[in-house]
This record gives C-alpha cells, sequence and structure tokens, in this order.
C-alpha cells in the first residue's frame, strides 16, 4: 500500500488541554504516521454547547500506510486511553480526535465519513489545516466561518514542546 496523506484535527478543553493534545500527538505519531507535520495550537470557543471552557485544537498531518478504518480505531484507542468519556454531545473532553481526510478518498460508512462532513463549518479546523497545507485548504473552495480562533501556540513552538517530551521520555527509558 502507498503511503496517503492524512490530517487529523484535534481539540481539548478539560484537565491540562495542552498536555492532553501533546500526548496524542505522539501517540498518532507512534501508531499511524510515517512523516507528520504539525499547526500552531489555536485557543477557540465552544460551538453548539456553549457553556464550556474554550477549547485548545490543533491540525496534524501526514503519510500513513494505514487504512482509514484502521485510522480511525487508534483515534478511539487513542481518545479511551487519555480518559476521554462521550456524554454531552459538543460537550467537553480531554481529548477529540477527528480523522478530516484520508488521501483524495470519499468515505461514507456508517462509523467513518471523509472527508469530515462538518470540517469546512469550523474556522478552529480550517486555520490551523489552511497554516499546515495552504494548497490543501484552498481546493476546498470555501469562505472561513465568522468565528473567533486566536494563536497560542506557534508550530515550531509545539515542536519544540513534542521534542522535549520526547528527550525526557528517552532519558526515562535509559
Amino acid at each position: 500500500m502507498k503511503p496517503e496523506k492524512v490530517y487529523f484535527s484535534l481539540g481539548s478543553n478539560m484537565g491540562n488541554p495542552l498536555d492532553n493534545l501533546l500526548k496524542a500527538v505522539m501517540a498518532l505519531q507512534e501508531q499511524v504516521l510515517e512523516s507528520w507535520d504539525i499547526s500552531g495550537i489555536y485557543q477557540t470557543a465552544a460551538l453548539g454547547y456553549t457553556k464550556q471552557e474554550d477549547f485548545l485544537n490543533l491540525v496534524l498531518g501526514g503519510e500513513t500506510r494505514h487504512s482509514a478504518e484502521q485510522i480511525l480505531e487508534a483515534c478511539l484507542a487513542i481518545e479511551q486511553k487519555l480518559g476521554r468519556v462521550r456524554t454531552i454531545r459538543w460537550g467537553p473532553r480531554l481529548i477529540d480526535i477527528d480523522l478530516l481526510m484520508f488521501g483524495t478518498e470519499r468515505i461514507e460508512t456508517e462509523k467513518l465519513q471523509i472527508p469530515h462532513p462538518r470540517m469546512k463549518e469550523r474556522a478552529f479546523v480550517l486555520i490551523p489545516l489552511r497554516e499546515l497545507d495552504p494548497g490543501c485548504f484552498a481546493q476546498l473552495k470555501v469562505d472561513l466561518p465568522a468565528q473567533k480562533v486566536d494563536l497560542r501556540f506557534t508550530a515550531d513552538d509545539v515542536k519544540i514542546m513534542l521534542k522535549q517530551r520526547y528527550t525526557a521520555s528517552s532519558s526515562e527509558e535509559l
């Protein structure tokens, strides 16, 4: 199987959202991605159910040789391992991992819809996606929704934080 380009949207607004995001990114890198790149981390107000804390969000892109179904299972397992409990739709969460795109495929199953059906409505997905891959964003031919999205950490900041975590976890193993 040739590598497929994939994009994920990650969000968190419970516990330590920054830590939750970094743990989820590291798990995706280890379990499903051969190569990767990452957007900055953005703070956004909750949509839908608004009586909750703001979210931190990012987009992770990369290449994989796994199927879309295998990736979905990995995302759900990572969410569960990090402590996600599904209660209120669009409610607070320790971690949310959405598979946005899988190559150029269109997938419609009971469990999986690719491209993600609501990504074009979400500035917290589109702005980091545009940062990460302007060409991919341009192909979507969509206007940005009028939602406030504030950059909290640049992509370079996020890469430094991930490198520090990898270095710390490597030294702990010794």
